[in-house]
């Protein structure tokens, strides 16, 4: 089955798999803030996402591999715990296409952290790849650019310290954790922050918003969907793709991601612009680029 996966046609399927579960993800915080706090949200996510996978890779409580613990636990804090308390601070005042659209730029910071820390060998045209992909999502912006404001910036700044948490923990998986299973890495990874979030989650006033607010079922229920889905289920699919392609293969899925932002953007009554078109096709050609080999 594996070897089946492990194909070209299979990594790109896996691939906008990702960009549509992810893409969708920022919806998803958007609902669960109705009734929660950004700390609530995303310690609640964190718990939930390591409940899931604490069942599925229960065998590999029986034997942790002592010598990657340090790399597991950074891929946890950095790749999960950190970015999902910016993401959901970011959505208390950025809206959430927009967040969605600034997440282009993991696969930036991957490439940067991979060349400066991890002695990534990379071509002319992954560098012009990802620039392309970047001005891609400006060009997507560039409506929204004449209302900027201090504010404005400064949760902006909040999206792209997670992406780049995200650009990291993607070479610390490639670099120290290619002898373990995909599944195997996300439970233990999360196993260093769930029962921590739990904690923290506990220990405020969660119980009592879910008592007394009117949202808070629903708000429940949409975090729940982006814990299992967006924390667990395709964090296990992207570790996998991570070992079978490399870190800047996966994370441009994060050029897609802002596609379908915009999806959730008409749907949400949203009007398409000649910007957003011309945006697409320009991340298009980024795409092929970074990932040409």
């Amino acid at each position: 089955m594996l070897k089946k996966i492990d194909t070209p046609l299979g990594h790109w399927i896996i691939l906008l798999s990702l960009s549509l579960v992810w893409g969708s993800s920022f919806i998803l915080i958007k609902r669960g803030l109705d009734a929660f706090s950004f700390e609530q949200v995303a310690a609640l996510r964190l718990l939930i996402a390591f409940l899931c996978v604490a069942i599925l890779g229960r065998k590999f409580y029986r034997k942790i591999p002592l010598n990657s613990i340090w790399a597991l636990l950074g891929t946890g804090l950095i790749g999960s715990a950190i970015p999902a308390f910016l993401f959901s601070k970011a959505e208390t005042y950025l809206e959430s296409g927009l967040v969605g659209m600034l997440n282009v730029l993991t696969p930036l910071f991957t490439l940067l952290i991979g060349v400066l820390f991890y002695k990534l060998e990379v071509k002319y045209a992954h560098y012009l790849g990802a620039f392309i992909g970047v001005l891609g999502t400006v060009f997507l912006l560039l409506p929204d650019l004449q209302e900027l404001n201090g504010k404005v910036l400064q949760y902006s700044s909040i999206v792209i310290v997670a992406t780049a948490c995200y650009g990291w923990s993607a070479n610390i998986i490639k670099a120290h954790l290619q002898d373990l299973n995909a599944l195997q890495i996300t439970t233990l990874s999360l196993t260093f922050i769930g029962p921590w979030a739990g904690i923290y989650l506990f220990s405020g006033d969660f119980m009592d918003v879910m008592q007394n607010h009117p949202k808070a079922w629903s708000s429940f229920g949409y975090t729940a969907l982006l814990a299992i889905s967006s924390s667990a289920l395709s964090v296990i699919a992207f570790n996998k793709l991570i070992k079978m392609t490399g870190a800047v293969f996966a994370t441009s899925c994060t050029y897609f991601i802002s596609i379908i932002a915009i999806l959730w953007g008409i749907l949400d009554n949203e009007v398409i612009t000649i910007h957003q078109i011309g945006g697409f096709a320009i991340i298009i050609g980024g795409v092929y680029l970074v990932n040409k080999r």
